[in-house]
């Protein structure tokens, strides 16, 4: 079948190829990140190591406040690929680009063709998502899968002769979502098909979602991972995951800083950047047409009768506003709560947008491009003041080329808004992010290496220390030390663990800030010693301004040498 393209969309499809691309340049440049990334890294390597693939582990201890997929997902990447970054992280990409694609078929769905190139462009370039997507595997997998189900939903209610088909594949993602991070997968789409079904007075097409049929499904794939689990430990780890990983998270300030109802809102505009900036106006112009179709009324353009398709974008609403209205009335938030609804805010956005510049209803998309080419020029400026050439001690390798990007692209684009020439002020927008996003990914992201001290440390310590030593880390946080020593490692957050440690008659490798060596030097024995210093990169913006230097994370030890020395 002959596939026939515009030029617009030809250069949207091209660009889309481009802006896919950085999420695979240099998988392997950066080390792990311990906020998160280190245990879905580490524990498959120790199930692998152990053999037991039903009960996971980081640290050589039980892990079970997590269903297992996103860990079984690595396995086969360790063993085709071998333990390395690249083979932990190409599958957090590839369930990126399932969820880029998603957002693309979405927008074709529901709008036109040049929506749904628009919303995966929205979704590939926007930064914080490639961010995730090189580091943050179970919420990458689970967001994908409860997206899956959200678009072969939306495939069942346009196509009815095929609804059976696709009402199976939802309930097998919504199963495997489960599999991956818990009931939450298949309680929000529930939530939401309810209430799409309810406002669309469709209550008595419940009997046609084949509920007893996707239960049974759902079962098949979760259930047995807990029966294995019940058979082993009984049901204390169970009960355990589903009420304290689980409800006390939603219910109890479990961790974190304490955050508003309205978290979300900044969080959205910031991880859908620069899309983000045409929500507002777009929802002004377009947020009425979009309830009336919605609602199965007129086009107010056309004065047509919407289309099944139009209408059923009342479904990614829907989609959007539950998931966000739900976490924010969590007690413990985190930004990649509400990481599901990406493909369906940038199909939103694909769609209106599109629609907009088709209609000629262009007014406020115009300044609003405009206002995007002064923000993304004023952000070139300022990174090339904090980060580039010359600056010192914070300079990053790429940050010239960004900064510079940001400035050219932004008067591009700024200038052909002014001459309303939409099309090549947003096409410029785009072209100018990719651009960030390729020098992020390949000069920026292994440049900063500088600051994250765990590998260069652990390269130390394996030169150094015996199989009896006592290895870990004092009042930081570095899981990934056990994936690069490979064996257990300690974590002591209290004065008297370390000290008990150092006079335990074991020689001792102990990470810690320069900071705390120093408060507690004194009460250690004389013999310790710094083996190694690395920067770490300082968070505040004053030190930034102030060209203060980095912060400090010493590697000490009381094996060999007569004193401490620097």
């Amino acid at each position: 079948m002959k596939i026939s393209l515009t030029r617009t969309q030809w250069a949207l499809a091209i660009l889309l190829a481009l802006a896919t691309a950085p999420y695979f340049v240099r998988l392997g440049a950066s080390s792990l990140w311990d906020a998160n990334e280190a245990f879905y890294a580490e524990t498959p390597r120790e199930m692998i190591e152990s053999g037991d693939y039903v009960n996971p582990a980081f640290n050589y201890h039980p892990r079970l406040n997590k269903p297992p997929l996103s860990y079984w997902v690595v396995i086969p990447f360790y063993k085709l690929l071998g333990v390395s970054e690249v083979a932990e992280r190409l599958p957090i990409a590839m369930g990126a680009m399932i969820m880029i694609a998603t957002a693309f078929a979405l927008g074709c769905l529901l709008f036109s063709v040049d929506a749904g190139l628009l919303a995966a462009l929205c979704l590939a370039i926007a930064p914080r998502f490639l961010m995730f997507s090189r580091r943050i595997l179970i919420d990458v997998l689970v967001s994908m899968f409860m997206a899956l189900a959200l678009l072969v939903f939306a495939l069942a209610e346009r196509q009815p002769h095929r609804r059976r088909l696709f009402l199976g594949l939802m309930y097998i993602c919504l199963g495997l979502g489960v599999i991956t991070k818990g009931p939450v997968a298949a309680l929000l789409p529930a939530i939401v098909l309810a209430i799409y079904l309810t406002v669309y007075r469709k209550l008595n097409a419940l009997r046609d979602l084949m509920l007893p049929v996707g239960l049974i499904i759902v079962a098949v794939i979760v259930l047995p991972w807990y029966v294995a689990s019940y058979l082993q430990h009984g049901w204390a780890h169970i009960e355990s995951f589903l009420l304290k990983d689980n409800l006390s998270r939603y219910t109890e300030q479990v961790w974190g800083p304490r955050r508003g109802p309205f978290f979300y809102i900044p969080v959205l505009f910031g991880d859908l950047f620069p899309w983000s900036f045409f929500l507002l106006p777009l929802l002004w112009f377009g947020g009425r047409q979009l309830w009336q179709i919605a609602r199965g009324h007129k086009d107010p353009a056309s004065g047509k009768r919407s289309s099944p398709e139009f209408r059923h974008a009342g479904l990614l609403v829907i989609w959007v506003v539950v998931i966000v209205a739900f976490f924010s009335f969590s007690r413990s938030k985190e930004d990649l709560y509400i990481l599901p609804i990406y493909p369906a805010v940038a199909a939103l956005v694909g769609g209106a947008l599109a629609s907009s510049l088709s209609r000629d209803r262009r007014i406020l998309v115009r300044w609003t491009t405009f206002a995007l080419g002064v923000v993304i020029a004023a952000a070139g400026v300022l990174l090339l003041y904090l980060f580039g050439e010359g600056v010192e001690p914070y300079r990053l390798a790429g940050a010239g080329v960004v900064g510079w990007s940001c400035v050219v692209g932004g008067v591009a684009s700024g200038g052909a808004a002014i001459l309303n020439r939409v099309r090549p002020a947003i096409l410029a927008t785009a072209i100018t992010v990719t651009i960030c996003n390729w020098a992020f990914a390949s000069l920026m992201l292994p440049d900063f290496e500088r600051y994250k001290p765990v590998r260069s440390l652990c390269e130390v310590i394996a030169s150094e220390a015996s199989p009896g030593d006592l290895v870990g880390y004092y009042q930081t946080a570095y899981p990934s030390m056990v994936f690069y020593l490979r064996r257990p490692i300690f974590e002591y957050y209290s004065a008297g663990e370390i000290e008990s440690a150092f006079s335990s008659g074991k020689e001792v490798f102990c990470v810690m800030t320069a900071v705390d060596f120093e408060a507690t030097r004194a009460r250690l024995p004389a013999q310790t010693r710094v083996l190694a210093s690395r920067p770490i990169f300082q968070v505040k913006l004053r030190g930034i301004l102030d060209r203060a230097e980095p912060p400090q994370v010493v590697l000490i030890s009381n094996k060999g040498g007569t004193g401490v020395k620097r």
